[in-house]
């Protein structure tokens, strides 16, 4: 078969090969590596969400699907109330990314994880599901999430659309699907009922539905895996079809980087988690920062500029100039610039707030940030130069786009960063149990005692 005859073929049939992958996994044939990070970003999921429980606007998606009740089938995370599984999902997404402090990929581009696991927990718990089906139906939505983002970048997010809402939706659908247990079909009819559901805007960055998209994603994936395991009807080609989700949702369709075999053969190995509670395109910066006061040991007081260098394409997702709360901190270049030149602890959920975003100090060494927009540069690389009053420069570069290579060394970091966030919530104890509960997740016999020990 020739290339073009093969890219014919590719696009006109891409939503079905995507569904025969799904429903494919197995658990037998994951390399321990990818079970192991899977192991990861479960408990870094439910450590941000647990952290972000108690935020304001996971309180009042809580009390308005309260207030519509429903069947109690699963677990809220940090609070001791049950409610139906699609409230669950939705609130539970919105928890896990309330703080922004959840997982990344770039293939995507987005947040895989806290988009999947909410509707794949909700629903574990309510089927009784083992660890093992959990992991391999997480792998499953994770590489579907990550190859239909691959087929739609960049213009996709480019043009406005939050990939974790729209593409998320498919794969919080295929990871349900496959603990489901449907067959190729009913999976492609899954995923053409999530992406008719799927939408989220860019724009929206700041505010609380941010974090609303990741709970929608979950909501929207889930309730297309159960309507699909009833016989509800959808189109089986949704991705590819005429006015289907790739004509109409951005310039950029390439069926092959969907089926491209990414690095080490699986997605999830090139997972990133966050260790600042910012938007990751402020990482690279944040880092290049810590390094310049850390090597230098350069005061704030001392700076009169500094110039940013980062990819064009952020100033319209992390760019507010002004932040006046910790929400819009954490999509402000300068403000987070700013708090680690100032030696502000990025990872602290207390760093974020606004009398941190209206310090007078702050806000006076963030005015003297310059940002130097990039065209064609890395997403993830940033350079930062800055100029003290004595004359001096110095200069930093960083790419927080590269996996880490040790995973070992990743679990050690991801277990501290989960005792932070969880303790002060659950207790040491229950905290600890947890962390032990999801290293054994392979072993466990009903996903319901994990979820137990996440609710408070």
């Amino acid at each position: 078969m020739d290339g073009d005859v093969a890219g014919r073929t590719a696009a006109a049939d891409l939503t079905q090969e995507l569904a025969a992958q799904a429903s494919a996994v197995k658990y037998e044939e994951l390399p321990e590596p990818v079970r192991e990070v899977a192991r990861q970003c479960v408990l870094d999921y439910l450590g941000v969400a647990i952290a972000g429980a108690d935020d304001p606007l996971v309180r009042i998606l809580i009390d308005e699907m309260s207030e519509a009740g429903g069947t109690e089938q699963a677990s809220i995370i940090g609070h001791a109330l049950r409610l139906p599984m699609l409230s669950a999902a939705l609130v539970n997404g919105a928890a896990g990314h309330a703080l922004d402090f959840d997982d990344v990929n770039i293939a995507m581009p987005g947040h895989p994880s806290v988009a999947i696991l909410p509707a794949l927990l909700a629903l574990a718990e309510a089927k009784g599901s083992s660890g093992r089906d959990v992991l391999t139906a997480f792998v499953a939505g994770y590489e579907i999430t990550c190859r239909i983002g691959a087929a739609l970048s960049p213009g996709h997010y480019a043009i406005g659309f939050h990939s974790t809402a729209t593409i998320g939706s498919f794969g919080a659908a295929a990871a349900c699907t496959r603990l489901l247990g449907l067959d190729m079909k009913k999976t492609a009819t899954a995923l053409g009922i999530a992406g008719t559901q799927a939408a989220g805007l860019k724009s929206q960055f700041g505010t609380m539905c941010k974090p609303f998209h990741a709970g929608k994603a979950a909501q929207n994936g889930l309730l297309a895996a159960r309507l699909a395991a009833r016989g509800f009807s959808s189109r089986t080609d949704l991705l590819e079809c005429v006015q289907g989700f790739a004509a109409t949702h951005g310039p950029d369709f390439s069926p092959a980087a969907a089926l491209a075999e990414p690095a080490n053969g699986f997605h999830i190995l090139a997972n990133l988690f966050k260790y600042h509670a910012a938007c990751y395109f402020t990482h690279a910066p944040i880092e290049c920062a810590r390094a310049i006061r850390r090597e230098h040991q350069v005061k704030p007081q001392e700076i009169v500029r500094a110039t940013l260098r980062i990819d064009a394409s952020t100033d319209r997702v992390c760019n507010i100039p002004a932040p006046v709360d910790g929400l819009q901190s954490k999509f402000s270049l300068r403000q987070t610039v700013a708090m680690a030149l100032a030696g502000i602890d990025m990872a602290s959920l207390a760093a974020y707030g606004a009398m941190t975003a209206t310090d007078p100090a702050l806000v006076r060494l963030r005015e003297k940030i310059g940002i130097d927009f990039q065209d064609d540069w890395p997403q993830t690389v940033s350079e930062l130069e800055v100029e003290t009053a004595g004359g001096r420069r110095f200069a930093a570069r960083h790419d927080s786009g590269i996996p880490a290579v040790d995973i070992a060394e990743q679990s050690r970091r991801l277990a501290d960063k989960f005792t932070s966030l969880t303790a002060p919530v659950l207790g040491a104890s229950r905290a600890r149990e947890l962390r032990e509960t999801i290293a054994n997740l392979d072993n466990l016999a009903d996903f319901a005692s994990a979820a137990r020990l996440a609710a408070v």
